[in-house]
């Protein structure tokens, strides 16, 4: 099918998600990206002040994350990710220096919290069967009228969980997008939770493949072109101004717009979007962990909530971080490898680091700001939606991105494929 051609305005995760689908179907694609570089906020960079490449950010994928494997094989990336093999969850208390491991058994049925060895510490088996009241939540009900969010359980695992994978506080938070990240994940046992990392970058994994892909099926990869405005004439996108040039689009062209809610609002015109967001703080240490170091941990009772060991480098994710943006950099990076070398072992001196601090990481994950998020779908006909932000059904997350890429890839295929009706837009 090469009559027309499919903009996507935009080569984050959800972008090239949405380009991979369309390049694979036959689709005429340009990828029109803002920035020097693809990934958006699932990049990596070459940082002068460390001398290494590291990421923007961590980001965890889960064996359970359907569309987002999906996409790493499709693009040949699936053997790029790592990690131990089952679902095993180190954490540790920086309060008591109590650590423990959870691990959960593969199959749905959850015979693993009937053995304590393999329950967080000072836990019971009934806090296990709180989360179940945010499966059958109303839209509008957060965590905490759902569940009781205080308790042993609730600290050592329910909140550092629905933490990172929500971007907010669990108490205001979507009850309905927690229960959807649960399912997702410790609802599907053990083989929807084994944790997988990108070891050798997240560009060498989700981005530069992708391109590569792209190219392979003649589409195209355009860096450092910035959309000003699109212009609309009945129920049609009928131009495309960039900086440098304006694309008048034919009848059977359409758009995938995956760029950030603020910047749809500002292109889209009447487009309901989120209009709150939440930061998080990304520490990366150049110093490797020592051999007997868990890939990932958890990590309560201070500042750094996950910690990541990579091959070079140690990395702390800490996410709702707002509180935390406006700290000096220097302050930051000292109390944070001071929780480090305590959880590692490490000499207290401060290595060369680098702070990474993304203050609209993601949208809020409030009931409120959920109702925000837009179809797929808008009200013209050529033009569709992708990103993390629109109504997946999920958080922000990896696998929301790509699951709205795919969506918005189907719905501008099935418009291209329709029989153009004597609109006056067609007539025009």
């Amino acid at each position: 099918m090469r009559e027309g051609t499919v903009h996507v305005i935009g080569a984050g995760l959800a972008g090239l998600s949405a380009a991979v689908r369309l390049t694979e179907a036959g689709a005429n694609t340009v990828v029109h990206e803002a920035a020097a570089a693809a990934g958006g906020r699932c990049k990596s960079f070459f940082d002068p002040a460390l001398g290494a490449e590291i990421d923007n950010g961590n980001h965890l994928v889960l064996s359970g994350n359907e569309a987002a494997l999906d996409y790493l094989t499709r693009i040949g990336a699936s053997d790029y990710l790592s990690g131990p093999g089952a679902a095993i969850f180190d954490f540790a208390d920086l309060r008591t220096g109590e650590r423990w491991r959870l691990r959960p058994n593969e199959g749905r049925a959850p015979w693993w919290l009937f053995d304590r060895k393999r329950r967080a510490p000072g836990t019971s088996l009934q806090e296990y069967l709180a989360p179940f009241a945010l499966f059958w939540s109303p839209a509008n009900a957060t965590v905490e009228r759902a569940m009781r969010c205080e308790g042993p359980l609730y600290e050592r695992l329910w909140r550092p969980l629905l933490l990172a994978g929500l971007n907010t506080d669990p108490k205001e938070s979507s009850a309905v997008l927690a229960g959807a990240l649960l399912r997702g994940t410790l609802g599907g046992g053990g083989k929807a939770c084994r944790p997988l990392i990108a070891s050798e970058g997240l560009s060498p994994t989700f981005v530069d493949p992708a391109i590569r892909f792209i190219a392979g099926r003649r589409g195209m990869v355009r860096l450092g072109e910035r959309l000003r405005d699109i212009r609309f004439e009945f129920d049609r996108a009928v131009a495309l101004d960039f900086e440098s040039e304006s694309v008048r689009l034919g009848r059977d062209d359409a758009v995938v717009v995956a760029v950030p809610p603020w910047s749809a609002r500002t292109l889209l015109p009447g487009v309901e979007a989120p209009e709150e967001f939440r930061g998080i703080v990304n520490a990366h240490f150049l110093v490797p962990a020592p051999n007997s170091h868990p890939r990932i941990l958890g990590v309560i009772g201070g500042l750094t909530q996950w910690l990541f060991a990579y091959r070079d480098r140690l990395s702390v994710t800490i996410s709702a971080a707002g509180d935390l943006i406006d700290w000096p950099r220097e302050a930051l990076a000292e109390s944070i490898w001071r929780e480090v070398a305590e959880l590692t072992g490490l000499h207290p001196a401060l290595p060369s680091c680098r702070i990474v601090k993304e203050k609209r990481a993601t949208f809020a994950a409030t009931p409120a700001q959920d109702a925000k998020r837009a179809p797929s779908r808008t009200q013209w006909s050529n033009v569709f939606l992708a990103g993390d932000w629109v109504q997946t059904g999920l958080p922000a997350t990896i696998e929301g991105a790509v699951r709205s890429g795919r969506e918005a890839a189907s719905l501008a295929l099935k418009a291209a494929a329709r029989p153009k009706a004597l609109t006056g837009a067609a007539l025009a």
